[in-house]
């Protein structure tokens, strides 16, 4: 991500300004949790495509930097919330905030954080952009509720996968490319575009972090992670769909009533990586990367088209 980094150092830094501005409140304790969530922010991919969709149509504006503060600020309030569903204490190496300041504070922050979100937008008239972030986080509910109902009875195709995936992790990828297109171009064909482009981004983007639960890298979370927590993810969707039936009966009873036990996960692992689910993975992964380079490769080349191949390229590619 150096090229991207180097080419937005500038505005990602009027970003940072932007974002501090954005969830400053009144409450002592509110701005301590704020201070404590802005000093524990990731790799900034978000507000990154947010800032380089609209360099594709023109200067950076402040409706783009409030398109990247929304995003940011929907980002993190979804987070915070999965936190608290999920009972995880920590992130990203560190306490999560339910984890310091418990649940009932942790559900208050987030909704504070949608909250001067949708204000930011409401009060300077950035309707289109509230509008693509508002589906946004619809859909995210909706692909976290469906993920739910579906896990229940370990019977997930291809194609609910590919649902679910797209409204949790897809949908806020492609309204951060949409956003950011809305503050620059004035067609909605290219907003539209750079939508779905930042759709294909977002499900490799998900395929890659599910491939992971399959790896021995340490990125945070331990290797067999979603097998404990009984989410099925591509390369056990293949398994299941490609192995013989005691093979599927077994890994299904594992999953079901040994998903804790380190001998019967490593089991379920090895039976994925014989029967091909991670390679398949990595396949329909590389696929949505390259329709989403196809969609990029409408505009003519450029450094800011590189920066932004550049970032596509590091959701695959990337370690962590």
């Amino acid at each position: 991500m150096k090229n991207a980094n180097t080419l937005i150092s500038l505005e990602l830094s009027l970003f940072e300004d932007h974002f501090k501005q954005a969830v400053k409140s009144k409450v002592p304790l509110l701005d301590r949790i704020m201070q404590y969530i802005v000093k524990r922010k990731g790799k900034q991919l978000r507000p990154m495509f947010v800032l380089l969709c609209a360099k594709l149509g023109g200067e950076i504006n402040d409706k783009t930097y409030r398109a990247a503060s929304l995003v940011e600020l929907l980002h993190t309030a979804t987070l915070v919330h999965d936190d608290v569903v999920d009972e995880s204490y920590e992130r990203r190496g560190v306490f999560s905030v339910n984890a310091v300041w418990k649940n009932k504070i942790a559900v208050l922050v987030g909704d504070y954080l949608l909250s001067k979100g949708l204000l930011l937008s409401i009060d300077n008239g950035d309707f289109r952009v509230l509008q693509i972030l508002s589906t946004a986080v619809k859909q995210m509910s909706e692909g976290e509720l469906l993920q739910i109902e579906k896990s229940r009875n370990l019977n997930l195709d291809e194609a609910v996968y590919y649902n679910i995936i797209k409204g949790k992790t897809a949908s806020l990828l492609s309204s951060a490319c949409g956003a950011g297109a809305s503050s620059t171009f004035n067609n909605e064909e290219d907003i539209k575009r750079l939508e779905l482009f930042g759709e294909k981004v977002g499900m490799a983007f998900q395929i890659k972090d599910d491939l992971f639960d399959y790896g021995s890298s340490k990125i945070g979370k331990p290797t067999g992670n979603d097998i404990k927590e009984k989410k099925l993810t591509l390369p056990l969707i293949y398994t299941l769909n490609n192995c013989d039936t005691s093979l599927r009966k077994e890994i299904i009873y594992i999953i079901k009533n040994q998903n804790k036990q380190k001998d019967k996960i490593k089991f379920v692992l090895d039976a994925v990586d014989k029967v091909g689910g991670i390679e398949y993975a990595q396949q329909k992964m590389n696929t949505f990367r390259d329709e989403a380079l196809d969609l990029l490769f409408h505009y003519p080349a450029s450094e800011i088209r590189d920066a932004l191949e550049e970032l596509v390229r590091f959701t695959t590619d990337r370690k962590y």
